[in-house]
């Protein structure tokens, strides 16, 4: 007869207790922005609007050169170009940096309506070309970019400047470097204010938080699961008292190949901001954790023990240092970027899916969804 006399509940495998594990010290990972040893092309930007800043200044800090600027209002592109490379000249014509046999990249900081055309024409020009995130909003039309990228023998990647982090990069090449096992699970929980876009352009974005901020952590979790997601649940509601037109909160279950991974995206909490990160592994874990994106705690659980490693750099700016740094890195070294855009389509699935499964409330594979609903 079985004894029942127990409580499961008084057990140490039952109750959610934490082992007692000695300090050590963190491992030694690349996590900084990668700088190519040698290689030092002249870059061209086309489109200088908000987000330029935080391209240029990075450049600048690293040392890059910035030859040329390209805006459709030449003052905005001439008032760059004074605060960050005052030697970059002022196109007329953004296909006159193309003609151009001494610019090798070509940065492209356009909205995904204007960037299409002037990808191909850049790829077609032998140019190597970093785009500006989200990359497209038709995965037919990214396949065909892709393919025309390796047809001519250059390098297209994306600025998905949230990979280098610090936090998140720590994060990812703990996992790549087996530290935790094979990784089973993978959630992020952020809650902030995304208030501020109301009565901007953002505010005409349906799928705000959940695609156009959401494809980071999109992008996170596809850096970690990579091709085990299958698919996706999202969903999407107003917050209590918002000003914007679009909803402030969404959230997606992710349905993977021996794992599960989930999102939620607060953005309607005023006070107390929290960005929350976790990844199960077979062999540990890690979480990362803090008030916001610049300010993070990461812990790494081993059987062996516990580490806490003491992060360098902030998000703004060393993310773009990450994508570009990174790019010119692979060309290098003749290989493909780890934010290559063939790669970065991946992410941009499980995006499309999400948006698909929050207009339809089905479960969407990923994949199934080929370009942006609205």
């Amino acid at each position: 007869m079985t004894d029942t006399t127990g409580d499961a509940g008084d057990k140490d495998t039952y109750a959610l207790k934490s082992a007692d594990l000695p300090e050590i010290t963190a491992p030694d990972l690349p996590y900084r922005p990668p700088m190519p040893k040698a290689y030092r092309p002249r870059i061209g930007m086309i489109g200088t609007g908000g987000i330029s800043g935080s391209h240029l200044d990075a450049y600048r800090a690293a040392g890059w050169e910035v030859a040329a600027l390209w805006n459709r209002t030449r003052s905005k592109a001439e008032a760059k170009a004074a605060e960050y490379c005052p030697g970059a000249r002022i196109e007329e014509d953004w296909r006159a940096m193309l003609e151009d046999g001494e610019i090798d990249v070509i940065d492209v900081t356009l909205h995904p309506e204007h960037r299409v055309e002037i990808i191909r024409a850049a790829l077609m020009a032998g140019k190597h070309v970093l785009s500006q995130k989200p990359f497209v909003t038709d995965l037919d039309t990214g396949e065909d970019l892709v393919r025309l990228a390796e047809d001519r023998g250059v390098t297209l990647a994306v600025n998905q400047n949230g990979r280098w982090a610090p936090h998140k990069a720590w994060m990812r090449e703990a996992v790549r470097g087996g530290l935790i096992g094979e990784p089973i699970s993978a959630h992020v929980a952020i809650h902030w204010n995304h208030g501020w876009t109301a009565g901007t352009p953002f505010d005409a974005i349906e799928d705000l938080v959940l695609y156009d901020f959401g494809v980071h952590w999109f992008d996170f979790i596809a850096s970690i699961m990579g091709e085990r997601v299958q698919s996706v649940f999202a969903s999407a509601a107003r917050a209590a008292e918002q000003a914007n037109s679009v909803p402030l909160l969404a959230q997606a279950l992710v349905r993977c190949e021996g794992g599960q991974a989930s999102l939620v995206f607060d953005g309607g909490v005023a006070h107390g901001p929290r960005d929350a990160s976790f990844i199960g592994g077979t062999a540990g874990s890690l979480v990362s954790d803090g008030p916001d994106l610049g300010a993070q705690q990461v812990v790494l659980t081993m059987p062996e023990g516990i580490a806490r490693p003491q992060l360098d750099g902030q998000w703004f700016n060393d993310g773009f240092a990450g994508t570009m740094g990174e790019l010119l890195s692979a060309i290098e070294e003749g290989r493909a970027p780890s934010n290559g855009a063939r790669e970065n389509l991946r992410s941009l699935a499980l995006a499309f899916a999400a948006v698909e499964s929050r207009i339809t409330g089905r479960e969407i594979e990923v994949g199934a969804a080929r370009r942006l609903s609205s």
